[in-house]
């Protein structure tokens, strides 16, 4: 186990880094930064010529790769970081300088155990992306087809190791000051950065994430994820089909091909909306270097490490709320928040509906280029303090996830308006999922669950309750009442006492 005194140094290290970019000021003006914390940030910046203008991903930049996912996991967080730097630190580029590629070639052979020649007829040596965790090579399989190659950069798991467990030990420091950081349980972000980075460092877990997406899409034929060469896929190395297409980000590109952008950003918002509420997976890094429009129309997405998950439940629940603010049913909204348990019980139901109000009135029918999602947010996290709520990771993730698609689909057509192309999809799902048919089918299935269990049912009360002439039960073993004495010497007394006891009634039998 790391020593604290070395978690202090690495802390001081990265601090005086944040400090130099001005990244540190925002936590020492906020009024909800515990005194402790605040002396710590002052202490982190003597003598750093502080910009006045923060840059908070440059940062998370200059301290190295970990700092990088975490910086990315942050961009989550605007209650936790605020909302100028979580907009910020969603400029994050996950980008490297590559690693040679002889180590590549090396770290390739000890993956797979066998000759790179067996398995592919060639691998181009320049890479095609470098991140922080992993890096791709373009290669052509033995059976002509061509791939990428993702494969993780050797030694980037020792690095991820010490870090996670230096960002443990502050968050279950700052928790511990209670007040506001206590709420915002930046312990339960961190889990979550660990649980992603620990994906993200096993590529068969990414692969059976991209694998499980696809088959959940295969209802939206135009969103197209790529197929996984499992047979040429270990924990360090990830082969799947190479996607010929021209990213969303270059939209000069995409008009010369001739594709239409409105159509794009609408299967974009569509295709997110299936899989945040219909399968409830989703690809949670949908920015515009990650997804690609093909020469059919279609769009496709690659780098499948971070993704968000929400039960049947509290997708139910995330339906009701969207369409809700859609149509401005405000007051099923406030129901929905104070039944799923987000919003203590204690609170008045009509006041929390006449919040959402506030928020969601401002936003609805209107274009997405004339609406300002970050003061929407700010609104909402002001309604989360006010009402007690805790937070909601996956909930966040989505809402991040959200925005991010929202940025995309509106840099394809300014004037795609999220609530118009999602009410038709949220309100059929709502129909479907909570409709009388529905209601009916999950009645039957519970009544055949629990005519499923009957057999063993029978079997255990026959268990307990034998049929006459068997054997009998066991009797009950008696109560033995256990006596303390006191401290270590007394009972070496009482052992004695009974020992002599013991053996005067042998020697009376005798």
């Amino acid at each position: 186990m790391t020593a604290p005194a070395i978690h202090l140094l690495r802390l001081l290290k990265w601090g005086r880094i944040l400090a130099r970019h001005g990244a540190l000021t925002g936590i020492e003006r906020n009024p909800n930064t515990p005194p402790a914390l605040r002396r710590l940030c002052r202490v982190a910046r003597i003598g750093a010529r502080v910009p006045k203008v923060p840059a908070y991903a440059d940062a998370f930049q200059a301290i190295g790769p970990a700092a990088i996912k975490l910086g990315q996991t942050l961009a989550t967080r605007p209650d936790l970081v605020g909302d100028v730097a979580a907009h910020d630190l969603l400029r994050l580029q996950d980008a490297l300088p590559p690693v040679p590629y002889s180590v590549i070639c090396e770290a390739m052979k000890a993956s797979f155990g066998k000759p790179l020649e067996s398995l592919f007829l060639d691998i181009d040596e320049t890479p095609i992306g470098a991140a922080s965790i992993a890096q791709v090579h373009r290669a052509t399989t033995t059976d002509g087809r061509r791939v990428a190659i993702k494969v993780i950069r050797p030694g980037v798991e020792t690095e991820f190791v010490r870090a996670i467990e230096t960002y443990e030990w502050a968050a279950a420091q700052i928790e511990q000051m209670g007040g506001e950081l206590a709420r915002l349980r930046p312990r339960l972000t961190i889990d979550q950065f660990k649980r992603w980075t620990l994906r993200e460092l096993d590529l068969r877990r990414e692969a059976a994430s991209a694998s499980e997406l696809k088959n959940n899409m295969q209802a939206q034929p135009d969103f197209m994820v790529p197929e996984i060469d499992w047979q040429r896929t270990t924990g360090k190395v990830m082969t799947l089909e190479w996607i010929d297409g021209i990213k969303l980000s270059d939209k000069q590109a995409l008009l010369a091909a001739g594709h239409d952008l409105s159509a794009l950003s609408q299967t974009l918002v569509k295709a997110f909306l299936r899989q945040a509420i219909a399968e409830g997976f989703f690809h949670a890094d949908m920015h515009q270097g990650n997804l690609f429009a093909l020469a059919d129309g279609r769009i496709a997405a690659i780098d499948f490490g971070i993704m968000g998950r929400i039960d049947r439940r509290a997708r139910v629940w995330l339906a009701e709320i969207l369409y809700g603010l859609i149509t401005g049913n405000y007051t099923r909204v406030a129901e929905i928040h104070f039944e799923a348990g987000y919003v203590p019980a204690h609170h008045n139901m009509a006041e929390f509906a006449t919040a959402l109000r506030a928020v969601g009135e401002p936003v609805r029918g209107v274009a997405t280029k004339d609406m300002s999602v970050g003061m929407m947010l700010d609104s909402l996290f002001n309604i989360t303090r006010e009402f007690d709520m805790q937070t909601q990771p996956h909930l966040l993730l989505l809402q991040k996830t959200m925005v991010m698609v929202e940025g995309v689909a509106t840099s394809l057509d300014p004037d795609v308006n999220l609530w118009d192309v999602g009410a038709p999809f949220i309100g059929e799902w709502i129909r479907t999922e909570l409709g009388p048919e529905a209601a009916l089918a999950d009645r039957l299935m519970l009544d055949l669950k629990t005519f499923a269990r009957l057999p063993d049912l029978i079997r255990n009360i026959e268990l307990r309750y034998p049929a006459p002439g068997g054997a009998p039960p066991a009797p009950p073993l008696r109560d033995i009442q256990i006596v303390r004495v006191g401290g270590g010497w007394r009972y070496v007394l009482v052992a004695a006492a009974g020992l002599a006891l013991g053996a005067g009634a042998m020697f009376a039998i005798g």
